[in-house]
C-alpha cells in the first residue's frame, strides 16, 4: 500500500493489489477505446491503469478526497476524469446521457454499499451496456439464485427482473490488502433487452418481493395480506398457501399486476 494511505473502514475499502485476479477481471471486462467506462471506487488504482491501457480513456467515481487526488497525479486529465463523490447520490441517468453512449460499469464494490448501490443503479440500466462487480460471494450467490433454495430472495428477483446475469468465479481474500474477512466473487450484469421487459413498474415488484420475503417463514396467504386476499393471489395464478422462495420470477410479475389493477 502507498505511503500515507491507510485504508479507511468508514468507505469499506479493500484493495485489490493480486495481478491475477486483476488480469482475469480485466479479460472479463474486454475494455475496448471508444467504450464509456466508468469505474466505482478505482481506490488505488490496480484496475484503473489496467483499463486505462486497453480503454485509453476512462471515468471513476472515488469518495475518498485523497485517493481521488492520487489518482489525478498518476493519470492525465486525457486519461481519466475522477468524480469525487458518493457513487449512491450520482446522476447515473445524467452521467449516461452526457456520455452520449451506453455505460459499461465495472468496480470492487464497497461491501457496506453494494445491494443499495445495485437498487440505486437500476432506474439506469436501459443505458448501460454491462456491469461487472467484485462482491462480497455470498451476495453474489444471493443476485444469481434460482427458486427453492436458501439464497434466493429480494435481491434475486428484482436483479434477475432486468438483468442476464452470470457469476464468473470467486476471488480469495488474500488478494486484498487489507484481507477481509469474507472471500468475494466476480459477477456480469448485461441489461435485458426492452422487449423482454414485464409491463409492470419495478416499484410495484418491489413492494410484492419486499413483502413475500419479509418473513420467509410466512405463506403468501400471510406474507402478502397487507397487499392482497387470498382470492387475488388465486387470481394471479398463484398459491396462497406457498412461500415467496419456491415461486418463480414469473408469478412476483403476476401478482404485481394484481396488486396495480
Amino acid at each position: 500500500m502507498p505511503a500515507g494511505h491507510r485504508a479507511r473502514k468508514r468507505f469499506s475499502q479493500n484493495f485489490l493489489h493480486d495481478t491475477h485476479y486483476v488480469d482475469r477481471i480485466v479479460t472479463a471486462i474486454a475494455p475496448h477505446t471508444g467504450q464509456n467506462i466508468v469505474e466505482i471506487g478505482p481506490g488505488l488504482g490496480a484496475l484503473t491503469g489496467r483499463l486505462i491501457a486497453s480503454a485509453e480513456r476512462i471515468r471513476c467515481v472515488e469518495i475518498d478526497r485523497d485517493l481521488a487526488a492520487r489518482l489525478r497525479e498518476r493519470f492525465t486529465p486525457d486519461q481519466i476524469e475522477v468524480i469525487e463523490g458518493d457513487a449512491l447520490e450520482l446522476d447515473w441517468d445524467g452521467l449516461a446521457r452526457a456520455a452520449g453512449g451506453r455505460l459499461r460499469i465495472v468496480g470492487n464494490l464497497p461491501y457496506h454499499i453494494s445491494t443499495p448501490l445495485l437498487f440505486a443503479l437500476l432506474p439506469a440500466a436501459a443505458l448501460v451496456e454491462d456491469q461487472h462487480f467484485t462482491l462480497q460471494r455470498e451476495v453474489v450467490d444471493r443476485m444469481v439464485a434460482a427458486p427453492g433454495g436458501k439464497d434466493y430472495g429480494r435481491l434475486s428477483v428484482v436483479l434477475q427482473l432486468r438483468y442476464e446475469m452470470a457469476k464468473l468465479f470467486d476471488v480469495p481474500a488474500g488478494a486484498f490488502t487489507p484481507v477481509p474477512q469474507v472471500l468475494s466473487s466476480v459477477v456480469r450484469m448485461r441489461p435485458r433487452a426492452a422487449d423482454t421487459q414485464a409491463d409492470v413498474d419495478i416499484a410495484t415488484i418491489q413492494r410484492v418481493v419486499a413483502a413475500a420475503f419479509g418473513q420467509r417463514r410466512k405463506t403468501l396467504r400471510n406474507a402478502l395480506s397487507g397487499l392482497l386476499d387470498e382470492a387475488a393471489i388465486r387470481a394471479a395464478g398463484v398459491d396462497p398457501g406457498a412461500r415467496a422462495e419456491t415461486l418463480p420470477i414469473e408469478a412476483f410479475v403476476e401478482l404485481a399486476r394484481i396488486v396495480r389493477a
